[in-house]
């Protein structure tokens, strides 16, 4: 008895660590993902007039430690992307979609331009997204309408135009809504 006793232990402590090498694996592959991601939009970045990000997202430096991006404590994924008074010009590529952990997105004060990507609304753990004071233009996309989590909302001093989607006051949780300085039409 005492000998299929350790060899229930033996196999529970190999499938304990197979099980850890499985998420250790996965987690990898995930930050990997959000790397890439992060790549992406440094990509699309034309301009960086402090160097801030084309000097500190390297390949050679864990993205948990990029300037800008903070990882949450239990997935060690992005959590919080912070861009803002970068001064940054650019576009938003879709691929930016993919950061599935995401809670904060805060580009404000930057020289972003062109329209948002509708990849974005797969973001549904954002809580927060700031875009204020850039130069995105277009309509205000109906898929913020989506991101049920959505707490606060700020696109204020952009070029939006058009109407605000009637989706947006169906999140229960948005407390926050700033739209001001936008070309947007509709009843004041």
């Amino acid at each position: 008895m005492e000998r299929a006793t350790w060899f229930f232990l033996i196999y529970l402590i190999c499938c304990d660590a197979a099980s850890c090498l499985t998420m250790v694996a996965q987690t990898n592959l995930n930050i990997t993902t959000d790397r890439s991601v992060l790549l992406a939009l440094k990509a699309h970045i034309t301009n960086d007039p402090r160097n801030i990000v084309f000097t500190n997202w390297l390949t050679t430096t864990p993205v948990c430690n990029w300037v800008g991006v903070t990882c949450g404590a239990r997935h060690h994924r992005i959590a919080k992307l912070n861009v803002s008074h970068f001064g940054l010009t650019g576009t938003i590529p879709p691929e930016l979609g993919n950061l599935s952990f995401l809670v904060v997105l805060d580009f404000k004060n930057n020289s972003f331009h062109g329209i948002l990507p509708q990849e974005l609304a797969c973001l549904r753990r954002l809580k927060f997204i700031r875009l204020g004071n850039n130069k995105f233009m277009g309509d205000i996309p109906s898929w913020f309408g989506s991101l049920f989590k959505l707490q606060a909302f700020g696109l204020c001093g952009n070029q939006f135009s058009g109407s605000i989607p009637a989706t947006i006051f169906n999140l229960s949780a948005l407390q926050i809504i700033s739209l001001c300085s936008n070309q947007l039409s509709g009843m004041n």
